[in-house]
């Protein structure tokens, strides 16, 4: 019996539209047309002499459209793929278990494959190689180890830190490709794409205001959307304007550029109560509430991106574009910048 939880209701209708609006194809795409047309290049090739494409790596920032680069992957090879992640692996054994199912042709999706355990990892450069595992039977001065022939495959692993992955996992990638956020236009087209498979009758001031505010990234643009045709349900608008699309996005607390309640917590907490910096992320994460993982995956990278925070040895600090989006001056230390920050230890490193 499968242990997957299947939800009911609103979630599930959710999760539906969400997957309804997933491109199929490399046409269907928009954005990062020099990855697509590597890919293009890559998968042609190997369709050409009927063969299995080279291993597969996409890295960049999660929302930029990774799982669905290796959906299509899966459908431009007419091939079945098989999802799982790298934190489900934890053992050499989950792994073999995984590649010794698998069929010629098939794809195999590794998502977040950064968090694999060492032990699968080392069994992974075998199988990527060579398409063979060897399997360890018995313990001790008694054990042998049995190789086991697999299918060839194509590999597609995803990850949002391709600095943690080993260089011999690296190697073995055929084709490695980095995702960039969107630009303005391509989120507008992506929005305008989504709304008419919603069935959403949408302005076109609409669109741009929430492209303006989706940082750059198709997931969040997709979620402002449905968060705006809610709203404009609610109060019986027929066609979503700019005005609608204003009120709903300030419900939810998304300011005109992106910044969310958590980016505005951070920047807010590091600005007021440790006058701009420099504090560790340990304690800015405790100051709002948070974990420093959520700290660091969510809210700096935007945060960094638009120059209104720093990442110094010291700790992080508030850049005078930072305390200026809050509507404050900025101190002279933030707009002339400060020799300390840059160069001494960060406690929360230290530890």
């Amino acid at each position: 019996m499968s242990d997957r939880v299947i939800d009911n209701g609103a979630d599930d209708a959710e999760r539906v539209a969400e997957l309804a609006l997933r491109p199929k194809s490399l046409t269907e795409f928009v954005g990062q047309l020099r990855v697509r047309d590597q890919l293009d290049l890559l998968l042609s090739a190997a369709k050409q002499r009927k063969s299995t494409a080279d291993h597969i790596l996409f890295s960049g920032p999660p929302g930029l459209g990774k799982t669905t680069l290796a959906m299509i992957v899966a459908t431009e090879m007419d091939s079945p793929i098989r999802i799982t992640s790298g934190p489900a692996i934890q053992h050499a054994g989950d792994l073999a278990s995984i590649l010794s199912s698998l069929v010629e042709g098939e794809i195999l999706f590794l998502d977040e494959i950064h968090r694999m355990s060492r032990p699968a990892e080392e069994m992974l450069y075998l199988a990527m190689e060579d398409f063979r595992v060897d399997v360890i039977v018995g313990k001790g001065a008694g054990a042998t180890s049995i190789p086991l022939e697999l299918p060839h495959f194509t590999l597609v692993g995803a990850t949002t830190r391709a600095g943690l992955l080993p260089s011999p996992l690296r190697d073995r990638f055929g084709f490695t490709a980095q995702l960039d956020f969107y630009e303005a236009d391509e989120i507008s087209q992506i929005i305008k794409r989504s709304a008419d498979l919603l069935e959403i009758n949408i302005d076109t001031t609409a669109v741009v205001e929430i492209a303006s505010r989706s940082r750059g990234t198709p997931r969040v643009a997709n979620r402002l959307l449905r968060r705006v045709r809610d709203y404009a349900q609610v109060n019986n608008e027929k066609l979503v304007k700019l005005e609608h699309a204003k009120s709903a996005l300030e419900i939810y607390e998304v300011d005109q550029i992106g910044l969310d309640r958590l980016d505005k917590s951070v920047l807010t907490a590091l600005i007021k109560n440790f006058n701009g910096g420099p504090v560790g992320v340990s304690t800015l994460a405790m100051a709002v509430g948070e974990e420093i993982e959520t700290i660091e995956s969510l809210a700096e990278p935007f945060l960094v991106r638009m120059g209104f925070l720093a990442r110094t040895p010291r700790g992080r600090i508030a850049t005078a574009a930072g305390w200026s989006h809050l509507g404050l001056k900025p101190p002279l230390s933030a707009q002339i910048g400060t020799d300390a920050t840059l160069f001494d230890q960060d406690p929360d490193i230290a530890q």
